[in-house]
């Protein structure tokens, strides 16, 4: 082979391997727990769940919602977010004292959810600028009033484009942030064609103000194995580039979900291969039937790593 073509050769790996860098980039291990909470409504409280002093530790509210229920069904409001957590239980007072009393703790709420009132949430806006507005000042009103650090976005059903979508959010999260009101921002996709195609749009765009991916790996079957549990997180490393990938696992009463153990068994492969940025649970709320059996094996799993906020 020719000088100049060994010169076109190494060239061309050069640029194959400067294209497929970013796609193989994901954050280290961390010792980053996260735990959803008040969706259920059983008077779960933040003192009922454990917390492992090693480990940096968000609950997140389940949910805030822009819907009214007043109206049958109940319907959009366009960013003016209402607050569907138990905040009887979880009020702001309950989250002022859990963070006094845990250095390490930290509370956000999440936007969205699958249901209200046992029917559909659509992410659905009037326009992008009036809903940004509203999703502004709402939001702000929220974390504010409740003492919150960071917002997590867990829309999974749509009525507007993935550009539409990926603006709104994004434009959001970029203020809510530059105005000091959050310190952080997470998403919540899964494993859908569709809901992929609207949380790697916002991606693209605004990967840039998104802290934390909150993939949920127990949406996929019952059957999943350890080996394929890996490999579907490393796929998302690939659709999220550079992104802090968490993985998790749902507690509730289910035979359609990935197993727990399954699920913890992939976190130490994870974890040995230096890919285990964290982990979170569907939800403290389902857990107290197990005595947070397993909200305590996976923050002894992260107390292992070593990180800070």
């Amino acid at each position: 082979m020719g000088t100049s073509k060994l010169i076109a050769v190494a060239l061309l790996l050069t640029a194959l391997l400067t294209i497929q860098a970013p796609m193989a980039v994901t954050a280290a291990n961390s010792n980053l727990f996260r735990d959803y909470i008040g969706a259920i409504f059983n008077g779960v409280k933040f003192t009922d769940v454990p917390i492992n002093p090693k480990v940096r530790f968000d609950f997140i509210l389940a949910f805030i919602i822009d819907y009214t229920t007043s109206t049958n069904p109940p319907t959009p409001t366009n960013g003016k977010f209402n607050i569907f957590w138990q905040n009887s239980v979880l009020s702001p007072s309950a989250v002022a004292s859990i963070k006094q009393s845990n250095p390490n703790v930290r509370v956000a709420v999440s936007m969205g959810g699958a249901t209200v009132n046992d029917r559909p949430v659509f992410f659905n806006i009037t326009s992008v600028d009036s809903w940004v507005s509203n999703a502004v000042e709402s939001l702000t009103t929220i974390v504010k009033d409740n003492n919150l650090d960071g917002i997590d976005i867990d829309y999974e059903q749509f009525q507007v484009d993935t550009a539409t979508f990926a603006e709104c959010v994004g434009r959001l999260i970029t203020i809510l942030k530059s105005r000091g009101v959050i310190k952080f921002a997470s998403i919540a996709p899964f494993g859908n064609a569709q809901v992929q195609s609207y949380y790697m749009a916002l991606w693209a765009k605004y990967g840039a103000v998104i802290d934390y991916i909150n993939f949920q790996f127990y949406a996929y079957g019952a059957s999943t194995t350890e080996a394929q549990y890996v490999d579907f997180f490393n796929q998302q490393i690939v659709n999220y580039p550079g992104g802090n990938i968490l993985a998790s696992f749902t507690t509730a009463a289910t035979t359609t979900s990935v197993p727990i153990e399954t699920a913890l068994s992939a976190c130490r492969t994870l974890q040995k291969e230096g890919k285990l940025y964290g982990i979170f649970i569907w939800a403290a709320d389902h857990s107290m039937r197990q005595g947070f059996k397993y909200d305590t094996e996976a923050q002894a799993l992260l107390a292992n790593a070593t990180s800070s906020y």
